[in-house]
């Protein structure tokens, strides 16, 4: 079964893993833009980010046979201060959304909820609309319920294509709002400081069907694990989530939300990318031979 893991930050991971994915049957993934734990303090630290994201990334990911695609955006724990937030919004973003490889504008969203990452999610998705573009959300880590309402708010009355957002994040209590109360799609980060495991996104499959559902790692540098997704496929399939499922979820649906943005062929990702040997240093691993 091919695996598609739309959230992970792989510029904090290391060629292991990415070897590790490959075996274990990831395909493709998507690297949404990312914090750097401790606080920016120059907007240019963002465009190093983004160029990093958009070019090398995308090079190191092919070396181990896994397609790699990226969202950009501000993230909303980095939208409370103004000249940073400023600066990426008005200068960065209208130049490296329209890149080779952007598929979406993400992660965006709110944190904790203040005026100016609401000011930021607002810009953010007028940039979507301007790029023609998805959008990947953040929900809170706290008062997630009432975060995540909020932002089904925003966006319609933004007039935002319900269908052209994936709210992130999900656990018991959201999920229900995303699929019954909107047209959104519904992400599960399949990670203990997210909330949720693999027991628990079966127990949730089981309820809610496979429709508009999708589960990622959002492995990056703290602790996190890439291989959630093949994890999770096994979960689902040994609790007794039948395979047509489990593949709607792992693969056909990232694969139909992200080929919105017009930038991502799913036929391109029935077979992975090849390398030549020297075309990046080093030698190039079995999982690709």
């Amino acid at each position: 079964m091919r695996l598609f893991d739309h959230h992970i930050h792989m510029s904090a991971r290391t060629t292991d893993d990415y070897q590790a994915m490959a075996e274990a049957g990831i395909v493709a993934v998507i690297e949404p833009s990312s914090r750097l734990g401790q606080p920016r303090i120059h907007v240019g630290s963002f465009e190093d980010h983004f160029l990093s994201l958009v070019g090398w990334e995308r090079f190191r990911a092919r070396r181990f046979g896994i397609h790699h695609f990226c969202t950009l955006g501000l993230n909303p724990r980095e939208a409370n201060d103004p000249e940073l937030s400023s600066g990426v919004l008005e200068k960065l973003l209208p130049i490296y959304l329209e890149k080779d490889g952007v598929v979406g504008v993400g992660e965006i969203g709110l944190d904790e909820q203040t005026p100016a990452e609401v000011d930021a999610l607002e810009t953010q998705l007028d940039l979507a609309v301007i790029h023609g573009l998805p959008v990947l959300i953040h929900t809170p880590r706290r008062d997630k319920v009432r975060g995540t309402r909020r932002i089904l708010e925003i966006i319609r009355a933004h007039g935002f294509d319900e269908e052209r957002v994936l709210i992130d994040h999900n656990v018991e209590e959201t999920l229900p709002i995303v699929l019954n109360e909107s047209r959104c799609w519904a992400g599960h980060t399949i990670r203990p400081s997210a909330g949720l495991d693999e027991v628990r996104m079966t127990a949730l499959v089981k309820r809610f069907g496979a429709e508009r559902i999708t589960v990622n790692s959002s492995a990056d540098w703290g602790v996190s694990d890439p291989l959630k997704v093949p994890k999770s496929a096994r979960a689902m399939l040994d609790g007794g989530i039948a395979e047509d499922e489990v593949r709607r979820i792992v693969w056909d649906n990232p694969v139909a939300f992200f080929a919105q943005s017009e930038r991502l062929d799913s036929a391109s990702l029935e077979s992975r990318p090849l390398v030549e040997p020297g075309e990046l240093d080093g030698a190039v691993p079995a999982a690709v031979r």
